[in-house]
């Protein structure tokens, strides 16, 4: 621990920072220092009317609400400085007495990096070697193309910052009602030009999904007659709010929301959404999509040359997210490839400077050949899905993710770390299941069979301090919940939950094992976290144990693989087990037939996120 003396002159330091320097890089925050922004997140008993009480009372302006037909607000403070190192106690205070207020939070800076990789320039349908048959195996697109399949109908938004809507491969199929610039609050999402063109990241995240075809232009997106909307939220001030009402934007209308950013992958930060942020996860998939859930898909990061890890990062492993991760055209990991246990799926992006990169629309209505890094990966993935979503619209977000598992293959990709798992699907931390293709995603999104109702079974495995030793297993026999309504078969995600200190955090790995054998690293050793910290409640996931049959031993592996004389203690640790009552390896390998569904499968998501939310049970 840090001298009071010290503590003080690391503020003073970065107030005089701030003050020499003006105002700090965008979405710019400390670790250790949080910087207070004039605006709060506030919920009300009553509505808009109470909101607007609360502004005239105490000089707020009122912004409007934070969700639509919500009692969250976001209300804004004039006489409030734009960034400050504390809190404004005395505004806070006045909240806090106010018993129409049942919950507010003064809003914070949210560092959040565009996962876009900065390559020295070097080398249109032709050149889209990812789709063309060129590679091989390619992404299979051509094939759903040829079935009539180009994304009509489905609607895509691109979270960034911002997409230049009157882009002559883009502005036909521009959607303003999925587009929203809530940098500066108002509808229209073009980029800020800049000298540099740093606001390029989501005309070419555009591009990828839905660039015009046949035009004569640039290249072809892969649903090149999907609807693509923009929204402007990592060119400004970031904050929970911000971030909650990007993930919010128009939910029956948007289908997928494609993000290609998040936490800093400097290998040593462990981040995720804020409280807002995790409500709208759970807004979208219970409600968007008319209760069948909205689809957000994520890039997993870029921070393989940091030996970052993607489940630091809460946005990839989230259960509400579809993970994509990198390879290249030869099938190898990427140098900015991070490995996880949350990634669920692969799509192409390129490699070593000479590698070809991915095609797409750029500023200034121009095109590029330079695209890398997961943030192209990502977008495919979304394109890809759009097929699907056409061929079947009625799909919920769990049935996606289950198709996506299903429809991605290990094909060429090069690991040393592919394992099959207890149902027989081979898993890699680099690439999940495999690289997407599209033909057989949309051939078993045409015959699939809704699944059952998700469950939730949570399961405390040790509450009372322990000490970390070099090597330590911790052992639970379980039977998910046997015998009660949120009983676990199969199994879909898994989630570890602990709370420990650690003398240097990024020397501890840790592992899970299932009771069906399969192994599955939580996070593996990260050099640049040299954090005391440790992890605080922090939700680790993995998609490895998909389909396996939950009943047995689990074990959770800690190993020191640093310094000898780490030391650490282990506080709390929770088992999270998601999945459903049917035996998903009962179902015929080959196309199923829908007219086979039984009626008392025809559930909505809504009612299936109901009924996981919040149960508890015993081993």
């Amino acid at each position: 621990m840090r001298p009071p003396q010290t503590e003080l002159w690391l503020h003073l330091t970065l107030a005089l920072g701030l003050a020499l320097l003006g105002p700090p890089a965008v979405g710019w925050a400390s670790a250790r220092a949080p910087i207070y922004v004039s605006s709060w997140a506030v919920r009300v008993s009553q509505g808009y009317q109470e909101a607007e009480r609360l502004a005239r009372k105490f000089g707020y302006v009122n912004l409007g609400q934070i969700f639509p037909d919500s009692q969250y607000f976001h209300l804004r403070h004039r006489g409030v400085v734009q960034r400050s190192l504390t809190p404004h106690w005395g505004h806070c205070l006045r909240l806090k007495k106010d018993p129409k207020v049942q919950w507010f939070e003064q809003q914070t800076l949210r560092r959040r990096v565009k996962r876009s990789l900065v390559v020295p320039t070097d080398p249109w349908f032709s050149k889209q070697w990812y789709m063309n048959s060129e590679a091989q195996p390619d992404l299979n697109i051509l094939q759903v193309w040829s079935q009539g399949l180009t994304g009509q109908g489905i609607v895509v938004s691109i979270l960034d910052d911002g997409i230049e809507k009157d882009h002559p491969d883009l502005w036909a199929n521009y959607d303003p009602l999925a587009s929203y610039d809530f940098n500066d609050y108002d509808p229209d999402p073009q980029p800020r030009y800049t000298p540099s063109d740093e606001n390029r990241h989501g005309t070419r995240c555009a591009g990828e999904v839905a660039a015009i075809a046949n035009n004569g232009f640039c290249g072809a997106g892969v649903a090149y007659n999907a609807r693509i909307g923009g929204v402007r939220m990592l060119d400004g001030t970031i904050t929970d709010v911000i971030e909650a009402q990007s993930l919010s934007l128009q939910p029956q209308h948007i289908h997928i929301y494609s993000a290609s950013w998040g936490p800093e992958d400097d290998g040593r930060t462990v981040d995720g959404p804020g409280i807002l942020t995790r409500e709208a996860f759970r807004r979208g998939v219970t409600k968007g999509r008319g209760g069948r859930g909205t689809l957000f898909v994520w890039a997993s990061g870029n921070g393989g040359l940091h030996y970052d890890n993607c489940n630091c990062d809460g946005y990839t492993n989230s259960v509400h997210t579809l993970s994509v991760g990198s390879t290249t055209r030869r099938g190898r990991v990427p140098w900015y490839s991070e490995a996880c246990a949350s990634t669920l799926t692969t799509t192409y992006s390129s490699g070593v400077v000479t590698d070809p990169q991915i095609v797409t629309t750029d500023l200034h209505h121009q095109c590029t050949d330079k695209h890398t890094g997961t943030s192209a990966s990502a977008p495919l993935a979304a394109g890809m899905i759009a097929l699907a979503l056409q061929a079947n619209p009625l799909l919920t977000w769990r049935d996606m993710q289950h198709l996506v598992v299903r429809a991605s293959r290990p094909a060429q990709l090069q690991a040393e770390d592919w394992a099959i798992n207890g149902v027989g699907r081979q898993v890699s931390h680099h690439y999940g299941y495999g690289l997407l293709d599209a033909a057989l995603l949309v051939s078993t999104a045409r015959e699939w069979l809704p699944t059952l109702p998700q469950q939730k079974c949570t399961l405390r495995v040790l509450h009372t301090p322990r000490p970390i030793l070099p090597v330590m297993r911790v052992k639970r026999n379980v039977s998910a919940c046997a015998g009660r309504p949120n009983h676990i078969r199969s199994l879909e995600h898994v989630q570890v939950q602990l709370s420990l200190a650690y003398s240097r955090r990024g020397d501890l790995e840790i592992s899970l094992t299932s009771p069906m054998g399969t192994r599955s690293t939580l996070v593996a050793v990260r050099p640049f976290d040299v954090s005391g910290q440790g992890y605080n409640n922090w939700i680790f996931m993995s998609t490895h144990f998909w389909d396996e049959d939950p009943r047995g031993t689990w074990t959770l592996g800690l190993e020191n693989k640093g310094y000898y004389f780490n030391t650490g203690t282990l506080y709390r640790y929770t088992l999270l087990l998601y999945g459903t009552a049917e035996d998903m390896t009962a179902r015929p390998k080959g196309p199923q037939n829908a007219t086979a569904q039984p009626t008392s499968w025809a559930t909505s998501a809504s009612s299936t996120a109901r009924r996981g939310a919040s149960e508890t049970g015993r081993p």
